[in-house]
């Protein structure tokens, strides 16, 4: 090792740490604000007394836990319907040849270049139509079909060695049979690492659910919380930290439990 590896070897890790602070520092203060009282939230004494009171404040002045489970339906039935209709129309792609299916799946990844906010407008005026505005399939529908998802288990698909294929079909095994018996449980991996994509992204998601919702009924935790802390309704930044830390609770929790088995997926899916 060169005198130059050994000195920028600190060096890279010293970075990281900054970095690693930098990106977590509102996290930490989250939690800081949160387990103390309001005349604490900028003043970090280390001898200030613990509270949960900012957290009882919090859910007697919103209806955070029917938020919650708002959001969980949501990414359930979101999740449901994308692994459903990713899992067909990969498994088309890959395995299939027919007229213009290169054309159809350069279509789907053009996809890739629209954001969503581009079509605001188009999807509301869609589920007007169908009588789907303020519900939580509403809000789910404009999201199920995947161009990333989609893409992603082509590739799995792609890759699973065709001796297994044609051993299924020895086994008598149909054309589902073959999916279900053979593509799906190779790709396991893949499909765990979008899943965690997917319910981290919806349940972050703020913008079209803020447009699509209008009752307490179908809105997830971001419009919830964004209602919650407009200024409007006063800053006591304990309290909303509190109600931020109650959003993002869950999946901070299955992140600590399952921190292995996230990076794991991720390395083998091949997802950087």
């Amino acid at each position: 090792m060169t005198a130059l590896d050994r000195l920028s070897r600190p060096l890279e890790i010293t970075a990281a740490w900054a970095l690693a602070l930098l990106w977590a520092s509102p996290l930490l203060y989250a939690f800081w604000a949160a387990f103390h009282g309001p005349e604490y939230a900028v003043n970090f004494d280390l001898a200030a007394p613990l509270t949960l009171e900012n957290f009882r404040e919090a859910l007697a002045q919103a209806p955070f836990l029917r938020y919650g489970f708002n959001t969980f339906l949501l990414v359930t039935l979101l999740l449901a319907g994308q692994f459903i209709l990713c899992t067909l129309a990969a498994y088309a792609f890959a395995r299939f040849r027919f007229y213009g299916s290169d054309v159809a799946f350069a279509l789907v990844l053009v996809q890739l270049m629209v954001t969503p906010e581009i079509l605001i407008v188009e999807n509301y005026r869609t589920l007007a139509g169908l009588s789907l505005v303020d519900s939580i399939s509403g809000i789910a529908l404009p999201y199920m079909a995947s161009a990333f998802g989609i893409f992603l288990l082509r590739q799995a698909f792609k890759s699973t060695p065709q001796e297994l294929v044609d051993a299924a079909r020895l086994e008598g095994c149909g054309v589902f049979g073959v999916l279900r018996r053979v593509y799906i449980p190779l790709a396991k991996p893949t499909y765990l690492a979008y899943g965690l994509v997917s319910v981290s992204h919806h349940w972050n998601n703020f913008l079209w659910p803020l447009v699509i919702t209008n009752s307490v009924e179908t809105r997830p935790l971001t419009v919830g919380l964004g209602i919650f802390g407009a200024p409007e309704s006063g800053a006591d930044w304990s309290i909303i930290s509190a109600a931020t830390l109650l959003s993002v609770a869950p999946l901070l929790i299955a992140f600590l439990l399952f921190q292995r088995q996230f990076v794991q997926s991720f390395m083998h899916a091949g997802i950087k």
